[in-house]
């Protein structure tokens, strides 16, 4: 049976531990026991863990060998805000898909309502990100950052920069992908789509313009469907 992974809130040396939330679920919900192993990921590795000690308020390892890790894509969905609930999901779901960074995007078409109170959902969106991190098995979560804006990100650093695009009719997003090594970074607009002159200022600091397919999708829909195929893609050159 596969062994439930943690991703540890504090490590020292040999040792780790599991801190509030987690180790309440640990403790009350699982019903762990001192001596139960589990793996431990931290630092970029991951660790068989066994446990030294165990309240509802921390849950303490000392860590053994070595174990294998999956290698992920270095991906980066900078996403535009949409609603809240419809977000988190894509967060979670991109998450468990490997993207290493969420960008949070404020567009021209941004709700200004939602823009104006996403800088206090940021804290939410990374424990959302931890979560769907330690359930998919990954190493560690993605880094959520704060919300920007768009025009601090048209230079964002990547081997490879892709917007998607409603107006994009000859390149699809799987085309624009292959043979891509190295990082990549995908821009996905708000409901109502970008504007035009926020096309035109991708393109121009060379941006590459795809697109997923004739129909129109809801932006979570497109964020999922985006980054599996990305994910897919980029797997191959690993």
């Amino acid at each position: 049976m596969t062994r439930r992974r943690w991703i540890a809130d504090e490590i020292s040396g040999s040792h780790a531990a599991l801190v509030s939330a987690n180790a309440e679920h640990l403790a009350r919900v699982l019903r762990a026991r001192v001596g139960q192993e589990f793996d431990i990921a931290a630092e970029g590795r991951v660790r068989r863990g066994r446990i030294l000690s165990i309240t509802s308020q921390k849950v303490e390892f000392e860590l053994g060998e070595d174990l294998p890790a999956v290698v992920l894509p270095d991906i980066t969905l900078l996403l535009a805000i949409f609603k809240f609930d419809r977000m988190e999901w894509a967060i979670e779901k991109v998450t468990e898909l490997g993207v290493a960074r969420i960008v949070p995007l404020i567009a021209k078409r941004t709700d200004p309502h939602l823009a104006s109170a996403a800088t206090k959902r940021v804290e939410r969106w990374r424990r959302i990100a931890r979560e769907a991190a330690q359930q998919s098995r990954r190493v560690a979560p993605p880094e959520v950052a704060a919300p920007a804006r768009l025009r601090e990100i048209f230079d964002f650093a990547a081997d490879r920069r892709i917007v998607l695009s409603e107006g994009e009719e000859q390149v699809s997003l799987k085309q624009a992908v292959a043979g891509s090594k190295g990082a990549l970074a995908l821009a996905i607009g708000p409901e109502g789509g970008w504007t035009s002159e926020e096309e035109h200022a991708f393109r121009e600091r060379g941006w590459i313009a795809a697109s997923l397919g004739p129909t129109i999708l809801r932006a979570e829909t497109a964020a999922i469907a985006a980054i599996s195929i990305v994910a897919a893609e980029l797997a191959q050159n690993l």
